[in-house]
């Protein structure tokens, strides 16, 4: 029922992010060599592949990777400069070093179904002797090893070897679960823009429950990423709106991963509620709670609270729960934002605001001074304590496949928070 009620929610009339990331010049240092590394074991049969002949691909011996530069173009995307050389023994007992040098431009464009891809341009090699074990070596020789060099097809394998990060771009559109039915979903609405002090990437969040998107609340601020700081020697900085963090309550809501039954067996119906008349036996009290109106997240500097405003249903513990009291429970906690990995680990600390008042009743006036006395200490236990359990898992963040972050830390501003790391690639068995 909570699913189609949602569907009533206003919808957002434009796209627009609620979370993005900033590659910084450090990020790219680090990001340029991950592709490139089979370059130094498996860098032999990809550049044999540009040599014509079968006597000069056995004349290969070595391959190394001199330099590798990856720089900003601004407003355009990437440079790529790879220096490789490659030891040639041309006769017995002769050894030569070519330098294959190669520069290509890399964009990252949006294809039709909304994934980022990485494709080349304006790709250039060129191909020069550095030394030779002969000093005496004809000019005709050197000449002849520069024609069984095709350098196109050198081109053309260099683009082969970007496959590999412009999947992990693809991968960072995939469905991250938050619960067994609930699953995050991060879009970017454009292709990354390029400046001088990194990549910025914006994304928008979708929540799926049960293999259905949900409507979510429409964003009161209009979010965009922040400026990266030119001091920062973080490889990456994520940004999260406030809005992010409400559409992931909503999302769980809606999922019903917050519905609460709370039991207080401390508390029988007689005495102090004098409800025996209406029940053949004493029993414990149950409480159900249910949202009246959506939970809330509220960003200030250094501070992240969550607003939930409640409905609890007062009645017996029974096969057939019957309801007699009813209260409206409004509460605020402080929220605890960790970073596990590449997931964001949320936990609900101590209540820092809470008020209680009666909604309805069928066994007359209640004073509120009992009511607290009786359910506040209840709700205040527990339903912090199950708000946690259905966070207990963490909420990945967005990321790349193979890549998790470190160093992490949390900084919470006004209205959005900035998670500062750095990368690491996993090592992948095989």
């Amino acid at each position: 029922l909570s699913i189609l009620l949602s569907l009533l929610v206003p919808t957002h009339s434009t796209r627009s992010p609620d979370c993005g990331g900033i590659l910084t010049s450090s990020g790219l240092s680090y990001r340029k060599s991950v592709p490139f590394s089979c370059l130094q074991q498996g860098g032999g049969q990809q550049h044999r592949s540009g040599m014509k002949h079968q006597t000069l691909r056995n004349q290969l011996q070595s391959v190394t990777v001199a330099e590798l530069s990856l720089s900003p173009i601004p407003h355009t995307g990437l440079q790529l400069s790879i220096h490789v050389d490659l030891g040639v023994t041309p006769a017995p007992s002769t050894t030569k070093v070519m330098r294959l040098s190669i520069e290509t431009n890399l964009y990252v464009e949006m294809n039709p179904e909304g994934n980022l891809e990485l494709v080349t341009s304006a790709c250039k090699a060129t191909v020069e002797e550095m030394q030779s074990t002969e000093e005496m070596e004809s000019e005709s020789s050197s000449s002849e090893m520069d024609k069984e060099i095709n350098t196109d097809k050198i081109c053309l394998e260099v683009s082969k070897l970007l496959l590999f990060p412009s999947e992990q771009l693809m991968s960072l559109t995939a469905q991250f679960p938050i619960t067994p039915s609930c699953q995050a979903q991060y879009l970017p609405l454009a292709a990354p823009m390029f400046s001088e002090q990194g990549v910025i990437i914006s994304l928008q969040t979708t929540f799926q429950v049960a293999g259905m998107a949900i409507p979510l609340p429409i964003s009161p601020v209009p979010f965009s990423m922040p400026e990266p700081a030119s001091s920062s020697s973080s490889h990456l900085t994520l940004a999260f709106s406030e809005h992010f963090y409400t559409s992931l309550f909503f999302a769980l809501e809606m999922a019903g991963a917050f519905n609460m039954t709370l039991l207080c067996p401390e508390i029988t119906l007689t005495p102090p509620l004098q409800m025996g008349s209406l029940f053949q036996e004493d029993l414990p009290v149950m409480l159900q709670a249910v949202f009246r109106s959506s939970s809330r997240v509220v960003l200030e500097e250094g501070k992240a609270a969550l607003k939930l405003f409640l409905t609890i249903h007062i009645g017996a513990d029974s096969s057939s729960f019957q309801s007699f009291l009813s209260v409206h429970v409004d509460m605020s906690a402080g929220l605890h934002l960790s970073i596990t990995d590449t997931r964001m680990m949320i936990s609900a600390a101590a209540i820092e605001d809470m008020e209680l008042n009666l909604a309805a009743s069928d066994v007359g006036p209640v004073p509120a001074a009992l009511l607290q006395e009786l359910f506040l200490p209840t709700v205040r236990e527990q339903v912090l304590a199950q708000i946690n359990v259905a966070l207990s898992e963490g909420v990945f963040l967005p990321h790349m496949y193979s890549f998790t972050y470190t160093d992490a830390s949390v900084l919470i501003h006004k209205d959005y928070v900035l998670v500062p790391c750095n990368l690491k690639l996993q090592a992948q068995v095989g």
